[in-house]
């Protein structure tokens, strides 16, 4: 069998270290797309010289970037990666499989994303298997066009894979700590945009239930200390967004 007939399409932006591996991990792929956000650094040549299709385009709102992207896409099949991701080879022959078969009444399919922080696997806490909607039948998804946690729609059923995306996510708690700044403000940002009524003891109970969520009822308790981290970090993303809100909005009177 020749290259599989899927379009790969990667999100970018100075990404230079990470996308070489994550090329690597895709050259089975009949068409390996990469969108760049305008990178300062050497990430369109490395992508170009790996046989990959660049497109540059500024990222604006995250949505309406991965729609764009999308609709390069020429294959029947389309699978969404970021540059500091892979596809493990168990994963890829799963996928060359479901191009033979051609499942006429599947959509989209929901794979496990296996995330690390430095050299360190985060099992527990709800962030394994995590699973997400990343590959689709051109055209039958699409995500709102929000700036950070958009919703994903679908048309059509979906099925689960059991081969792992594997995405190295954080360099070290630093590197984590830095994105939830970054990924809190733009939550803030669309909680004042949406009008969103929060307050102090909603914010207070959805602490409180994201930590238990994910110590206890995602058993974070059997990580040991990684675990109970992960699941502070959930509690402490909602107290950070509504500092920001709560912040945001008292400018604004």
């Amino acid at each position: 069998m020749g290259k599989v007939p899927i379009s790969i399409v990667i999100i970018t932006k100075n990404e230079e270290k990470n996308l070489p591996a994550c090329l690597e991990s895709v050259q089975w792929a009949k068409e390996i797309i990469v969108v760049d956000g305008k990178s300062a650094d050497r990430t369109a040549e490395v992508a170009k010289s790996s046989g990959a299709k660049v497109m540059v385009r500024e990222m604006d709102v995250e949505g309406r970037h991965r729609n764009f992207a999308y609709a390069q896409a020429t294959q029947e099949w389309v699978l969404s990666l970021d540059a500091d991701e892979r596809v493990s080879p168990e994963l890829a022959n799963e996928l060359k499989e479901i191009v033979v078969q051609n499942d006429g009444g599947i959509s989209a399919y929901s794979i496990p994303v296996k995330t690390y922080i430095g050299t360190r696997w985060i099992r527990s806490a709800g962030y394994y298997p995590a699973r997400k909607l990343r590959l689709h039948r051109r055209g039958k998804f699409r995500y709102e066009e929000s700036g950070v946690h958009p919703r994903a729609f679908l048309d059509g059923k979906e099925q689960n894979l059991n081969g792992d995306i594997i995405h190295y996510g954080y360099r070290n708690f630093s590197h984590m700590i830095e994105k939830m700044n970054h990924q809190t403000t733009l939550e803030a940002e669309k909680w004042v945009s949406e009008n969103r009524q929060v307050s102090f003891l909603k914010i207070i109970y959805k602490m409180c239930d994201r930590f238990l969520r994910n110590y206890i009822g995602k058993k974070g308790y059997s990580d040991g200390f990684m675990g109970f981290f992960m699941s502070i970090f959930h509690a402490l993303y909602q107290l950070f967004t509504y500092a920001k809100y709560w912040e945001i909005k008292k400018q604004k009177q």
